[in-house]
């Protein structure tokens, strides 16, 4: 069970059974306050971080603080927080083992009070004391809490209660409860700290509280899990923690690096450097010989496994969480990184522990990495992973939409199971990866997969007209991954200059090729980055769109009973249909980037980096062909077999799984095939008529004429919607095609000179459509269409919010 300082290992840090008149306890002259007559029990002896002891009959908690340095501060730590109990919510983030902020925590005595304080150092000034005082000075410090005094010693030495402030609410919870509904409020009455949760260590205080939140008019997500929604209770642990040791080397961030860090304003900075940096985030990690090109460790960074992971998932995070050692080896160090499960005494949110924890949601939901992060240096001093244990699950549902449930549980390539547990054993390195110190890097998937810290999607081959799984995802650590390993926790020959070491690393693998784009410019599906893309496999171009509609078709022609377990309900065929109808949003977005789209990279001065460039006319062109296949009847059109198979019943009580994962229907469970063509003839849309996709291809065009324009685009879009069209589902898609056109134009976000070729495109459709003669179906359909256009109001109706088609999560996968 390692912690900072293994050389305590063999002090006392259980609690003594003993109970001791207060006075004896603290030593020196109490306070004479009546409350000092109740008995306490001894927390912790020497060696401890500090003298702490608990009334569990009056509920205090006691901690001795130091007495004042210079400055008047009772101790300083580092002091984070993690709900033990979170909410098991998707929309409302408060999950099991979820972090707060790591704040740098100040004890000051104020008379019979003692403040308790964040200090601010992300303002700061290097150079002399009075220089470092007065940028101290200039910003604020924030009083968190204010304490009374239970007893002081003559030397200045203080013992507070702590429980008060352990009930605060520190982790904001009421704001992330308000994301459901207004009018939370911390209940103070049903809140308390927990005396018997106390664990006292040398490094590092455990505490915990339990924290209860009251709303007469709670919402719809904390009343449908709260037993009474109108009183929500979390278990909040509370850590304090002694500040590291100097000796930790900071590493300046780089842009090209791929690390996630720390912001600094330093105003001692010399004239003509920049006041704001950045400290890349990392751990501590010291060669025993640092001359040596490998070597051992002085202390490994050991990340354990919540034990809350059943098995055989919990096997595959430790084996895919283990694969990051291969990059620390290839760094030069030996056994430097390691995975273990978590023992069944330890606490996973006690912060000695790197822990991946294991939480369950009522619905899917992201997971993430983070950790507590010393704010002064970057220096990480706890690892900390949340996995939504429902993921696993909907990739499950998803590999079943596309090759059944044959092979389940066989091992076999189109193993469902076999292949969400590869999916997790990936999940676990790319959240830890976050964990020390990395960020995403969607072009790894453009490369062969190069790195963990992509967002993949299983590759789809097609074999003699099947689709198969059996290398749906990588095994082992990217080579992205190993350089960015080196360049954050390489150690240069002792003499050289950490930061300009890591400059050349930078440098070497930019030169080599290697790609690298993040969510800055690759998360929203408007941006515009050819390749910085998510849940995509391949160059992320036009035959990549065309490759997994050809999945998609496979699949959807073997689509039927086949894709559920023995005795499962046939309602759930309308649940596996959606991924299945929507496998191509992903390729959608990625490919949309093309159109428009401009190359360009995270690039320093003098590193002869490339101009940015616009995508090539003939990949631009390609991009959007293929983006218009998608919008064809044929495409869109569920094959009429499917339609008695997608209307089975469901009863009993309703389950947000099942309700968030449908389409709309026609009524109970009536499926609706002109919903389905609706939402997903949306997903193109909405890529390719994006304020900012449309600004770009009309600026590019306006420099360079060869390039696509916003006419030529919108006109295409026009002739392979409405021309042509042939049944219901072609005057759905058109109908659709009109009015995202018309919600485009009308977008706040749209310039104003675009939206007027918008809006005289839509004038000359509607004229178009107004002179269709005849008393069909789709003559009625064309003169009524072209009415709603002229009707400021009809066309106001139609493209107000929530009048667009629902569109079931997709992300994450």
């Amino acid at each position: 069970m390692p912690c900072r300082t293994s050389r305590h290992s063999s002090r006392r840090s259980r609690a003594a059974t003993l109970a001791f008149p207060l006075g004896l306890l603290l030593g020196g002259a109490a306070l004479p306050l009546a409350a000092m007559a109740a008995p306490v029990t001894v927390a912790s002896s020497d060696g401890a971080l500090l003298p702490v002891s608990v009334d569990k009959e009056s509920g205090r908690i006691l901690l001795k603080l130091p007495a004042p340095d210079k400055d008047g501060v009772s101790g300083r730590f580092l002091y984070a927080t993690a709900l033990k109990v979170g909410l098991g919510s998707a929309p409302v983030r408060l999950d099991h083992g979820m972090l707060g902020d790591t704040q740098l925590l100040a004890f000051r005595r104020f008379g019979r009070k003692v403040a308790i304080t964040y200090e601010n150092p992300r303002f700061r000034a290097s150079g002399a004391a009075e220089i470092e005082k007065g940028a101290r000075e200039s910003f604020p410090f924030s009083t968190v809490g204010m304490v009374d005094v239970v007893a002081a010693d003559a030397d200045g030495a203080v013992t507070i209660d702590i429980a008060p402030f352990l009930t605060r609410d520190t982790m904001n919870i009421t704001r992330a409860l308000g994301q459901d509904a207004k009018g939370w409020k911390l209940d103070e009455s049903l809140s308390a700290a927990d005396p018997s949760a106390v664990k006292v260590f040398p490094d590092n205080i455990e505490l915990e509280a339990v924290q209860t939140y009251s709303n007469d008019s709670p919402g719809k997500e904390v009343d449908n899990i709260a037993p009474d929604g109108r009183k929500v209770s979390f278990v909040v642990h509370h850590s304090l923690v002694r500040l590291p040791d100097a000796g930790f080397t900071v590493r300046r961030f780089d842009i090209r690096s791929g690390s996630h860090g720390t912001q600094v304003y330093d105003f001692g900075t010399p004239l003509g450097e920049d006041v704001q940096y950045q400290l890349a985030n990392h751990f501590r990690l010291d060669k025993l010989d640092p001359a040596a090109s490998r070597s051992r460790v002085r202390k490994p960074i050991v990340f354990y496994i919540d034990r809350a992971a059943p098995e055989p998932i919990r096997t595959a995070l430790a084996e895919g969480v283990a694969w990051w050692n291969q990059a620390f080896d290839a760094a030069g160090y030996i056994d430097a990184f390691q995975v273990r499960i978590l023992p069944p005494d330890a606490d996973p949110q006690d912060v000695r522990y790197n822990v991946v924890n294991w939480g369950d949601r009522l619905t899917r939901s992201w997971s993430y990495g983070g950790g507590v992060i010393d704010p002064r240096t970057g220096e990480i001093i706890k690892g900390n992973v949340v996995l939504g244990a429902l993921r696993v699950r909907q990739d499950v549902i998803l590999y079943e939409s596309l090759v059944g449930t044959a092979q389940e549980n066989t091992g076999g390539p189109n193993d469902p199971v076999r292949i969400a547990l590869a999916r997790i054993s990936q999940l676990g390195a790319h959240e830890v990866g976050h964990a020390i110190g990395f960020v995403h890097n969607f072009e790894g998937s453009t490369q062969d997969r190069t790195s963990v810290m992509d967002y993949p999607i299983a590759r789809m081959n097609v074999m003699d007209g099947k689709i198969d799984l059996g290398d749906a995802y990588a095994s082992g650590i990217g080579s992205w991954d190993k350089f960015t390993v080196d360049w954050l926790y390489g150690q240069p020959q002792p003499g050289q200059d950490h930061d300009k070491a890591a400059a050349a690393k930078a440098l070497a693998i930019q030169q080599a090729g290697m790609r690298y784009m993040t969510d800055i410019d690759g998360r929203s599906a408007d941006l515009g980055v050819p390749g910085d893309s998510m849940w995509t496999d391949g160059a992320d171009e036009a035959p990549d769109l065309q490759h997994i509609m050809e999945v998609r078709r496979i699949a959807m022609n073997n689509f039927g009973p086949a894709v559920l377990r023995p005795g499962e309900a046939l309602s759930n065929l309308r649940r596996k249909f959606v991924p299945m109808w929507l496998l191509h949003r992903y390729e959608i977005d990625a490919v949309g980037k093309l159109v428009g789209g401009v190359n360009y990279t995270y690039a320093v001065a003098g590193d002869g980096s490339a101009l940015p460039t616009p995508a090539a006319a003939d990949k631009q062109e390609a991009a959007l062909s293929a983006l218009l296949a998608t919008l064809s009847e044929k495409e869109l059109t569920v094959p009429a077999r499917l339609l008695p198979l997608l209307s089975y019943g469901v009863n009993g009580r309703g389950d947000a799984q099942f309700d968030t994962e449908v389409l709309d229907t026609a009524g109970a469970s009536a499926f609706d095939p002109l919903v389905a063509a609706d939402v997903a003839a949306q997903v193109t849309l909405d890529s390719l008529l994006a304020p900012a996709r449309l600004t770009r291809v009309y600026l590019q065009h306006q420099n360079e004429a060869s390039l696509l324009g916003v006419d030529e685009l919108v006109d295409k879009l026009i002739a392979a919607t409405l021309d042509g069209r042939s049944s219901a589902v072609g005057r759905r898609i058109a109908y659709r095609t009109l009015v995202s056109i018309a919600r485009a134009a009308h977008d706040k976000d749209m310039p104003g000179d675009i939206a007027a070729i918008l809006t005289d495109k839509l004038h000359e459709q509607a004229r178009g459509l107004a002179k269709v003669s005849g008393s069909g179906e789709d003559a009625r359909w064309a003169r009524g269409t072209a009415r709603m256009l002229e009707d400021k109001d009809a066309l106001a109706r139609a493209i107000a919010p929530g009048a667009a088609p629902a569109i079931p999560p997709g992300m994450p996968i």
